[in-house]
């Protein structure tokens, strides 16, 4: 397949992490950083997201608002990643971008990948992530695979997307949201108690 070239500027940046659910247990797949852009593909005016590596981001060290282009490919399957398109190449800053928003929602440079695991998560409501959390640095929209049984790992999976935090504790515009629950085997249900997210942010002040 031919790759699609693409310019745009750059709406959200947030680490682009694969989540793996087996009723209580859940396993992180961090594969780089998702890229909003609202720009053409391929000629067509569109909004759009493009997966890119930590070493692309590293070397480039891009923010909302700056203009970039490229190639790309779309994703094989769209259950198992946050973006629409991936395999990128010919990567360029066309433009820097003006600086965007310094608090909330934070609109920075975002940090190494390593920095979102030592912080953690915390579940975040879907609506409020859509409306005042797409375009923030500690916005997370994570591809969920569930193995059903986790005594057959190879056998049922189901996928779903769910929405997380890493930003201050402190922060008026978060909101959790139910708490999400996971079908296992037999019909059993696993439901995630909101200590799971205490334990994960508990070596965090309320500002960090």
């Amino acid at each position: 397949m031919n790759k699609l070239s693409f310019k745009g500027a750059i709406t959200s940046i947030q680490p682009r992490i694969r989540l793996i659910r087996s009723f209580d247990e859940a396993s992180h797949t961090y594969l780089g950083y998702a890229i909003k852009i609202a720009g053409t593909i391929e000629a067509e005016e569109t909004t759009f997201s493009i997966g890119i590596g930590k070493a692309a981001q590293a070397k480039f060290n891009f923010k909302v608002n700056d203009v970039i282009s490229g190639e790309c490919l779309p994703v094989p399957d769209p259950d198992m990643e946050p973006v629409d398109y991936y395999k990128v190449s010919k990567l360029a800053k066309v433009a820097q971008g003006e600086q965007g928003s310094i608090s909330t929602p934070w609109e920075l440079e975002p940090p190494e990948l390593e920095v979102y695991r030592e912080r953690g998560h915390r579940r975040l409501a879907a609506r409020t992530y859509d409306v005042k959390c797409s375009s923030c640095m500690w916005g997370a929209r994570m591809p969920v695979e569930i193995i059903v049984d986790n005594w057959n790992p190879g056998g049922r999976r189901k996928y779903r997307f769910e929405t997380f935090c890493y930003g201050p504790l402190s922060c008026k515009l978060y909101k959790a949201g139910p708490n999400r629950k996971v079908e296992g085997r037999n019909g059993m249900v696993y439901v995630e108690e909101d200590w799971v997210d205490e334990e994960m942010t508990g070596h965090r002040d309320s500002e960090e």
